[in-house]
């Protein structure tokens, strides 16, 4: 079968509220260089350029210029995608795929994930990429190592999909694990750039024609704001992936984390040798020396603005944080 040409599309929206006060609007989690002195979204680029022809970055007026800065380090040609205003995920992808030809096949990415095995990452590739020919839409599916209820799942049988998940709660993520086949929603997927605009017409034909409209008035890939404006903003899970009758699932055997929060940055940086007391705590953006006294399992996360300290087991509550400072417009975001 003749393999078409492969588009790598990253998505570079988000702020990554739950990694406060690392992760800001001026500096989102993708860009921070905290990643053996990379950043996601530099590791993300690099780990696709073999398997794709090109590479189309989709991010918004704040950021392109990260990106852009970023992509010069690498020789392969790039196309920008610059987003007047966030409309989610269903109309970042739908501009990439009216940017593509229509038998392109695309690889979507986050710019914000740590993915590592090569070898098995690319394996899983090659099959999405195999199964978006047959004009399938792709998703990856992470199988779960701990009821996590930050993450949707997936519900499947062999390399169907039975039916997609909200996140669930605790007692709920529980049964997932115990039954053995549901998946974490990895938030990748591949397929045709004309088969995902002809679901998401079928879907979601409010989002799709706003979605042409805007897209046919860019100014080399700089789009409208109040045409993007008449965007619904929706994700592509809700747009097309939960309601298309032609969805495949592909396991993914990598090791695979989105860095949602302070729990998965800490699991990695100790994984990658990041010191930490005998009570588990570590530090996080400074080298004063700091000591932890009755407490365990700790994250001081320390910027020139802001501290803040949180139990691992807590990560997910920083978002609160975030919000609080945002109802306020407070200058720390």
């Amino acid at each position: 079968m003749e393999i078409k040409k492969v588009t790598h599309v990253v998505l570079t929206g988000g702020v990554g509220s739950r990694l406060w006060p690392l992760s800001r609007k001026t500096l989102p989690k993708q860009y921070l260089d905290i990643f053996e002195g990379q950043s996601l979204f530099e590791k993300t680029v690099a780990r696709n350029l073999e398997i794709s022809d090109q590479t189309i970055v989709v991010g918004n007026i704040e950021n392109y210029k990260m990106s852009n800065a970023i992509m010069s380090k690498f020789d392969k040609p790039f196309m920008h995608i610059v987003e007047a205003l966030p409309r989610n995920t269903a109309a970042a992808i739908a501009f990439a795929a009216l940017l593509s030809d229509p038998d392109d096949i695309l690889l979507i990415t986050p710019s914000d994930h740590i993915i590592d095995g090569d070898d098995l990452y690319n394996d899983a590739l090659q099959k999405a990429i195999q199964l978006a020919s047959q004009n399938y839409l792709v998703t990856f599916g992470i199988k779960p190592t701990k009821p996590e209820t930050g993450y949707g799942y997936i519900e499947f049988e062999n390399e169907n999909v039975i039916a997609f998940h909200e996140k669930p709660n605790f007692e709920t993520a529980t049964n997932y694990l115990e039954n053995g086949n549901y998946f974490w929603n990895s938030g990748l997927f591949c397929f045709k750039a004309d088969k995902f605009l002809a679901e998401l017409e079928r879907q979601e034909p409010e989002v799709y024609r706003a979605s042409k409209i805007a897209w046919e008035e860019n100014k080399d890939g700089f789009l409208d704001a109040e045409l993007s404006l008449n965007i619904p903003s929706i994700s592509i899970d809700y747009a097309v992936m939960e309601r298309s009758s032609d969805i495949k699932v592909v396991p993914a055997h990598f090791e695979w984390s989105d860095l949602g929060s302070f729990e998965s940055v800490y699991d990695y940086l100790v994984k990658k040798g990041h010191k930490a007391d005998a009570n588990g705590n570590i530090l996080i953006g400074s080298a004063v020396h700091t000591s932890f006294i009755g407490v365990e399992n700790c994250v001081l996360v320390h910027t020139p603005d802001a501290f803040l300290v949180v139990k691992k087991e807590n990560s997910q509550e920083v978002k609160q944080v975030y919000q609080e400072l945002e109802a306020v417009n407070s200058p720390l975001l």
